[in-house]
């Protein structure tokens, strides 16, 4: 036996991928244990219909499935397959659905997977039953296909068993044991188990795992239909289980797979039937399966009548077999990986479908073995993500209904989000409110987008509308903020940006151990920073300001960063970390001008040489007391202001009588976008991620390779010397040709990267992308395209910035 006790909760599709993989790493003291019977323990993985669609926004979702389906390709039992490989179509009935098909190949191409956009005829040819009067286009992707779910529990079940993993069915968990905020086994039916580490997979009694250690899990079990035809005429004398692509109608919320002469059909239309874990019956007392509740009929009248339309085969079968299934759906529509920020040891691996199980077993066993996941880039999926506000059973409830309502709906990047809103507003939003604030939700935030009362700065000013889907939640108003915001000077709410307090005699200490930069320098120092992860990826990038001896403020990009500062805390008690962002509120005073609203209001010195760049002061402006910061994300003059929440209003105020005599506005987040991509700022998580070095990220200054360490040196110096890929600025000379992000980008017909980050540069008067190229093609001049929906846009690489390359603004 090899490495720590480890005890598995469930051993569904997951939890047996976990196994497997984890014992294939060395770790075989492995014990699997879960209520029912193996292979098919009840859960969403014994009734699950099996198709696996790699079409994901994600990267990091799409890089899980094709991992599942390459693994799965590899797996049998005896002679039966546990995958197969029969192909994915999507089908459009509306123009807008081709349109969105076109998007999602744009996603395929990016992230590596191919597919094809296929005709009507070409669509009929590959799925015949298909109604050739009621598809306009389809999206095929001949990797997708059917995952023998059962099958796929049972071969990975003997593979972790020949290793040494002992797999315990009939033991139902019924608490986590724990001593001193570390797991120490679990309790069962049968007796107690010991455990250096717990992982849940418990699926969708995975909330109600977790409790027991002291963990709020935002899943949501809901009832999702599927139903058999009994014999289909069409189909008669299909011996294999399926030969045509498993099929989706996402226009209807519907999608399709054979089973010999049979279709199995899947519904997502219907309202949300969401049941809290602890109303899920066990294995024993329910009847039949406890993750599969009673059909109801109503619900699936539409499905049905759809389904005779687009596939009028079936008007000559019935419904013989059908249930309401229970699936694991999140606020976000993401996995929730990770390890309790309370009680060490206790880790879940939640919300995985069928679809992503085999590629989850993998990062989890690589998280677990060595410390991180070197396989695929788990930022969006870790457990930790969340607000405090998140995790409310009200808002989880809200969301992930919703998100079952959306799982087939056309969503833009910049679509708001949904109920409940508002939940979080600084002490500015009245005042925003008054200005005709267009409104998006940044981690519970209400940030303003544009300002309707910036209306009339549009006119006289050339400033080209997009085309038609970059046009969506967009206004002339963002293009004529920010050109008045390199003109003269604008306010921008910042009080969305996360802010922690390092405190304590041994913080600067922590800090260095913890940065790539030098932080522990003077009081009144600011330093532009990353956290790097044991292998030297990107973990975040942040802003550290020595306000005292022993007090620094940092600027982070979210909950990981101080679940990240957390979980490194030495434990002598010497250094404290707190979240001060709820009871602080910020503003960016930017712009030419800025120093003219600002200097008069104030005893304290802002000239250049009073408070330099990246240097922080504390003082008063006007009655308000501020910590100053001489930073700029926009690319001009100016500070962050920051004060306690209650005087937020006071300050707002008073910066704004000051402003409006000099053409002063308020700006929002298009502007402060565009902007700060011709400066070239990157944006932790969508331009960088912890797949990315610094060197391949353009961000190298930020490590001082002289420091005596830090977390990830050694990994970042292996890594320096060979940097295949580089974060790439592109400009786009057609001025609608705006492209919005994650479209694949093409040297000749060669797909060789994907856009991050994209916007007009209203100052430039050009379109923005940037992208991960190959470094060979990243040399300023060379001619490339972006695919963005069925066109191909002219693109070429630039030099950065875009902007005041000699930073005479920012330091005048």
């Amino acid at each position: 036996m090899a490495g720590p006790r480890v005890i598995i909760i469930g051993a569904g599709v997951v939890g047996a991928a976990l196994a497997d993989e984890i014992s294939a790493r060395g770790w075989t003291e492995v014990t699997v244990v879960d209520q029912g019977p193996l292979p098919a323990t009840g859960g969403s993985s014994s009734h699950a219909p099996g198709l696996v669609f790699q079409a994901n926004s994600s990267k990091t979702m799409t890089e899980l499935a094709r991992y599942t389906v390459e693994k799965f390709c590899s797996l049998d039992v005896d002679g039966q397959p546990c995958f197969l490989q029969v192909g994915g179509l999507e089908v459009a009935t509306t123009p807008e659905r081709v349109t969105e098909l076109h998007r999602r190949q744009g996603w395929l191409t990016s992230w590596g997977v191919e597919s094809r956009i296929l005709t009507a005829d070409e669509c009929v040819d590959k799925h015949p039953l298909v109604n050739r009067d009621r598809v306009l286009a389809g999206l095929h992707i001949p990797t997708d296909g059917l995952a023998k779910a059962v099958l796929a529990v049972e071969a990975q079940i003997r593979r972790a068993t020949e290793r040494g993993v002992t797999f315990l069915a009939r033991h139902e968990v019924l608490d986590v044991l724990q001593a001193d905020a570390a797991v120490t086994g679990v309790r069962t039916d049968q007796g107690d188990l010991a455990a250096d580490i717990v992982v849940c997979c418990a699926g969708i009694w995975g909330p109600r795992i977790a409790r027991m250690a002291g963990m709020n899990l935002p899943l949501t079990p809901l009832a999702h239909q599927l139903a058999w035809t009994g014999p289909v005429p069409a189909l008669a004398g299909q011996t294999e289980e399926a030969v045509r692509p498993i099929l989706r109608h996402q226009d209807a919320d519907l999608y399709y797979r054979d089973r010999h002469d049979t279709l199995g059909i899947g519904y997502y239309g219907h309202r949300p039937m969401p049941i809290t874990a602890d109303e899920i019956l066990s294995v024993d007392e329910a009847d039949g399966m406890p993750s599969v509740l009673k059909f109801t009929e109503d619900d699936f009248a539409d499905a049905w009548t759809e389904t005779q339309s687009l596939l009028p085969a079936t008007r000559e079968a019935k419904i013989e077999e059908a249930i309401n299934g229970l699936f694991s759906f999140t606020t976000d529509g993401l996995p929730l990986l990770g390890e309790s920020p309370d009680v060490k040891g206790f880790w879940v691996a939640e919300a995985v479908w069928v679809t992503h199980s085999a590629g989850v077993g993998r990062a989890v066993a690589e998280w677990l073995v060595d410390g991180h996941c070197s396989s695929f880039d788990l930022h969006e999926c870790d457990v930790n993500r969340f607000e405090p506000h998140q995790l409310a059973p009200e808002y989880v409830l809200a969301r992930d209904c919703r998100n079952f309502v959306e799982v087939y709906d056309i969503l833009h990047p910049l679509q708001p989000s949904g109920d409940p809103r508002p939940l979080r507003t600084s002490p500015f939003y009245a005042r925003q409110q008054e200005l005709g604030a267009f409104f998006q939700e940044a981690n519970g935030w209400e940030r303003p987008h544009w300002y309707e009362a910036n209306a009339p700065l549009v006119e006289g000013r050339s400033i080209v509308t997009p085309n038609d889907w970059a046009a969506r939640y967009w206004s002339p108003i963002v293009g004529a903020e920010a050109q008045a915001t390199r003109e003269t000077v604008a306010m921008y709410d910042m009080t969305a940006l996360k802010r922690l307090e390092v405190s304590g005699r041994g913080a600067a200490g922590f800090l260095e151990r913890l940065c790539t930069g030098k932080v522990a320098k003077s009081v009144g120092s600011v330093t532009y920073t990353l956290l790097l992860d044991h292998d030297g990826g990107i973990r975040s990038d942040i802003t550290v300001a020595r306000l005292a001896p022993d007090l620094f403020q940092v600027g982070a990009n979210g909950n990981l960063d101080l679940d990240w500062f957390t979980r490194h805390l030495p434990a002598d008690g010497t250094v404290q970390v707190r979240d001060i962002t709820p009871g602080t509120c910020c503003i960016g005073l930017w712009g030419p001008l800025a120093r003219d609203v600002l200097q008069p209001l104030t005893d304290e010195d802002f000239s250049a040489a009073g408070l330099k760049y990246f240097r922080a002061k504390r003082a008063h402006i006007g009655s308000v007391p501020v910590t100053a910061m001489r930073l700029s994300y926009v690319g001009e003059l100016g500070w962050e202001l920051y004060t306690t929440a209650d005087q937020g209003l006071k300050l707002w105020d008073t910066l704004w009588r000051a402003a409006r005599p000099l053409g002063g506005i308020a700006a929002g987040r298009g502007a402060f976008n565009s902007l700060r991509l011709e400066k070239g700022y990157r944006s932790f998580g969508t331009d960088m991620t912890y797949e990315h070095d610094p060197y391949e990220a353009g961000v190298g200054f930020a490590v001082k390779a002289d420091k005596e360490d830090f977390v990830g040196k050694g990994a970042l110096e292996r890594r320096r010397a060979d940097v295949r890929r580089k974060l790439t600025c592109l400009t786009i000379e057609d001025p609608r040709a705006v492209v919005m992000g994650k479209e694949p980008v093409y040297d000749g017909q060669r797909a060789v990267g994907h856009v991050t980050s994209a916007a007009f540069g209203h100052t430039i008067g050009k379109g923005i992308a940037y992208a991960w190229l190959p470094a060979e093609l990243a040399v300023a001049g060379r001619a490339l395209h972006i695919g963005y929906f069925d066109q191909r846009v002219e693109a070429v690489v630039a030099e950065e910035p875009l902007f005041d390359p000699a930073m005479s603004r920012l330091r005048g």
